[in-house]
């Protein structure tokens, strides 16, 4: 990947979409990790406005520190970098305290890890709607296309996707090219959606550098008889992956009804 080029590129695109929508600027979620330092630092390289929102639910104190490095050092490189804190915690356990009691299972735990997702959201919508500002995903190629790693209508809920055509390595790379702070470079992928410590990759069974591996493979049209071992199971968890979040990565299914029943 020629990494100057990329993202000289994806600049002029962010660019070009936000001119021609006639809008001010855009607006994303900062978590503290790779994907959404990457794509608010290639937002902030447009020299449009940038609204970086903090918005932790029970948010593990790492994630909180890493991002507000962040976004103090976009302010100080950026002039029109600004930033709001909006703790949704309390929203959080309110829902959560309307809800009927559940018997703690795997799937309430999911449901509610989704549910922190799409609160975010309903946030950033609602600084995009006041302030005339797009909604910028932080979806990688492989959490978008290949696994489906994210929330439908939660932070899969965007207007436009500045990095959704790279493999997580390529995002990696430029963000050492626009030197994002080093402890979000180094720092283990999460979703910080269940409250704990629990990784992507301890989440998926893999991690990104077989998850890439794998989409390409499949890409390449191998199949699971063609491998064995640990790279068999890789393309498992891959295909696996692949097909129960198939649901977020296609159009809403309508109902098309056929003419001679309108007549």
């Amino acid at each position: 990947m020629q990494t100057e080029k990329v993202t000289k590129h994806i600049v002029n695109w962010l660019k070009d979409y936000a001119t021609k929508a006639g809008v001010k600027g855009f607006v994303i979620g900062i978590s503290g990790g790779i994907d959404s330092a990457v794509t608010s630092t290639l937002c902030a390289e447009t020299g449009l406005e940038l609204l970086c929102l903090e918005m932790p639910i029970h948010q593990a104190e790492s994630q909180v520190t890493r991002a507000q490095e962040h976004i103090a050092q976009l302010k100080a490189r950026y002039p029109k970098v600004s930033s709001k804190n909006i703790n949704l915690t309390s929203v959080f356990d309110a829902f959560d305290d309307l809800l009927p009691d559940e018997a703690a299972t795997v799937k309430v735990d999911l449901s509610m890890a989704n549910t922190r997702a799409r609160l975010r959201m309903s946030t950033l919508y609602y600084f995009a709607g006041i302030h005339s500002l797009l909604v910028c995903g932080t979806g990688n190629k492989v959490e978008d296309f290949g696994v489906g790693f994210f929330t439908k209508y939660g932070d899969g809920g965007v207007d436009l996707s500045p990095i959704a055509d790279l493999m997580k390595s390529e995002v990696y790379k430029i963000g050492a090219h626009l030197k994002v702070p080093e402890s979000i470079l180094v720092a283990k992928p999460t979703d910080g959606l269940f409250g704990d410590s629990r990784t992507d990759e301890d989440q998926i069974g893999a991690s990104y550098d077989e998850l890439e591996w794998a989409m390409k493979m499949i890409a390449q049209g191998k199949t699971l008889k063609d491998f064995d071992g640990r790279a068999k199971r890789v393309v498992e968890i891959y295909l696996e992956r692949h097909r129960a979040n198939k649901h977020k990565m296609v159009a809403i299914p309508v109902c098309e009804i056929p003419e001679e029943l309108m007549n």
